[in-house]
């Protein structure tokens, strides 16, 4: 049965993803709860409840469950354990075996693998003895991450040769990781998309990712590949969250190798920093798409209205000085989002632009001119 409008929505997490899911909502005529550990929250500023509890309290996941008709996630660093607890209340989407796949690298490539799907070459390792023969198996360099609980580049180190290999261990904590052998790409794409209870699929098509320090900075959509490589990717995710059953949004992150080949590099599954152009470029947003998937609706139109680029705003951009907001607004075909974060630091992912243009390149030169125009000059006064 649909979950209609007027029904409340509840959200494991808080963050900027959790935001842009209840401006969806609300706009819908859905109530949202968010819960996390945290307080005055990008998510909790415009939901109607904010709970504040550890996600291991169980018994508030329950409670929280209990005044929703459904649970969902904003990301997937949730412990599997909260996922239990809140779907013994209430339905939860995706369900608690995909997160417990995709929070953990080891799994998630054990999964990919097993299901036949493109994926880097990868061991796994629980030992320095074990690294050094997985580096000779591998071949060097290669990238030793995490098991689990990573993301934005965190958990991660680059080895260049067997003279790295100690230091490696012990940067990953000397615990189980997964070392992926190094791969020579042109690009790196992304395709999100959605699936709904009744297995119906519906795609943004492949976007081009440019990161920085391991964080995502450029997102430019369509992606520029080929059709063949666009085509192939969609349906590579197609497959991806058929095999895992997936019940909401998902992206999935590839390598395009420099012979045409796709690699899936990480799933996350739920809406996607590289699928935050959706906001303001396509008829339904990313976000849209999840609760109408989650609230088992039909799904919108997924049209794009205009090529698009979207440039992350990183904490550094504060640098001391508040950005130049005035100036940015100056680009009139460029949109701001902030987050509501309550302080700045380097790395730390604030808000976004994005630029509709007629072409990718018009829309990447505005998007990077509007980052590019934050930039205060110290001696300027700020604006009144």
């Amino acid at each position: 049965m649909p979950i209609l409008p007027g029904s409340a929505i509840g959200v494991l997490g808080s963050g900027q993803l959790g935001r842009m899911f209840a401006i969806a909502a609300r706009r819908m005529g859905y109530r949202v709860h968010t819960l996390s550990p945290d307080e005055d929250t990008p998510t909790g500023q415009v939901a109607d409840v904010e709970v504040n509890a550890p996600y291991e309290d169980l018994d508030a996941v329950c409670k929280f469950a209990r005044a929703v008709s459904v649970v969902t996630f904003e990301f997937e660093n949730v412990p599997a354990e909260t996922a239990a607890a809140a779907a013994r209340c209430a339905p939860v989407r995706p369900a608690g075996h995909v997160l417990h796949t995709t929070q953990h690298r080891l799994r998630e490539k054990t999964f990919l693998s097993n299901a036949g799907l493109p994926v880097t070459a990868f061991r796994r390792v629980a030992s320095l003895d074990e690294l050094i023969r997985a580096a000779r198996e591998l071949g060097l360099p290669a990238i030793l991450k995490t098991a689990g609980f990573g993301y934005d580049g965190k958990g991660q180190y680059r080895i260049l040769g067997e003279a790295d290999l100690p230091a490696a261990w012990k940067a990953v904590g000397e615990s189980e990781a997964v070392l992926e052998a190094f791969v020579d790409f042109d690009c790196e794409i992304s395709v999100v998309a959605a699936r709904s209870v009744h297995g119906e699929f519906v795609h943004f098509g492949a976007v081009e990712n440019q990161h920085r320090n391991g964080i995502l900075d450029i997102t430019i959509a369509p992606a520029r590949v080929s059709n063949k490589i666009g085509s192939e990717a969609v349906e590579i995710a197609r497959e991806v969250l058929e095999k895992l059953d997936v019940v909401g949004v998902l992206c999935v992150e590839f390598f395009v190798c420099k012979d045409g080949r796709l690699l899936i590099n990480e799933l996350a599954p739920r809406p996607h920093n590289s699928g935050h152009f959706t906001f303001d470029a396509n008829i339904t947003s990313q976000f849209e798409q999840q609760l109408r998937a989650v609230c088992a609706l039909p799904f919108g139109a997924v049209t794009q209205l205009a090529p698009a680029a979207m440039a992350n705003l990183l904490g550094d951009l504060w640098n001391e000085h508040e950005p130049d907001w005035v100036a940015a607004a100056s680009v009139a075909d460029v949109k701001l989002h902030l987050y509501g974060k309550l302080s700045a630091r380097p790395g730390r992912k604030m808000g976004h632009l994005t630029a509709l243009a007629r072409d990718t390149e018009q829309a990447l030169a505005d998007v990077q001119r509007a980052r590019a125009m934050l930039v205060r000059n110290p001696e300027s006064k700020p604006a009144l």
